[in-house]
């Protein structure tokens, strides 16, 4: 049976340093998958993670014991995955995974399980980060509105909405970029026509 991160989280704070180890170990899968689907970059989202439980390591006396761990955690890894992309500048294309969701089937209607396709990246690197957040949480992590709440400091009803509204826009961009591969493929054979006309 696992130790409660609570008692892990109290014994490192008395002094038993060595436990962080133990925290660590327990969330820097979920906390990796959140830095790379906000960022898309396998190298920067490892030191996203990194730093975000350096960070952790050092804010853990500011943590409140009646709000959940990985909410205070997410917070983390969220706001420090804005600073990177800010220092970016320009936010790169976002690979995306995503799982069947009953209440998400609109979404699911757009987006491709197994292979990504350049839509989908185009599609999603016009959401928002707070968007992108917001889906990563939800769609990927499985996470209901009640602990997505704690992470981006929102009511429910509020992040309901703009969960529809970032579905909607990546449904608007994902049919738009959908709908230009006919017309690129025209292109493609009248500029190869033209060619082989003046060959």
């Amino acid at each position: 049976m696992e130790e409660p991160i609570q008692q892990i989280i109290k014994d490192v704070m008395q002094g038993e340093k060595d436990k962080y180890a133990l925290i660590v170990i327990r969330c820097e899968k979920f906390i990796f998958n959140y830095c790379y689907h906000m960022l898309g970059d396998y190298g920067e989202a490892e030191d996203c993670s990194q730093e975000v439980f350096l960070k952790a390591y050092r804010g853990l006396h500011t943590y409140q014991p009646d709000r959940p761990f990985e909410a205070w955690l997410y917070r983390i890894a969220y706001n420090h995955s804005i600073d990177m992309l800010r220092k970016r500048k320009v936010t790169r294309l976002l690979p995306f995974l995503y799982k069947n969701d009953r209440e998400n089937n609109h979404v699911d209607q757009a987006i491709d399980h197994k292979y990504y396709n350049p839509a989908v990246l185009h599609a999603l690197a016009a959401l928002s980060a707070e968007e992108r957040s917001l889906l990563i949480l939800r769609c990927v992590e499985d996470k209901s509105y009640s602990d997505i709440s704690l992470v981006l400091n929102q009511n429910t009803a509020n992040l309901r909405k703009k969960f529809q509204r970032a579905a909607a826009k990546f449904r608007k961009n994902y049919v738009s970029q959908e709908e230009e591969k006919p017309n690129e493929a025209q292109r493609s054979r009248t500029r190869a026509e033209t060619t082989i006309s003046k060959s």
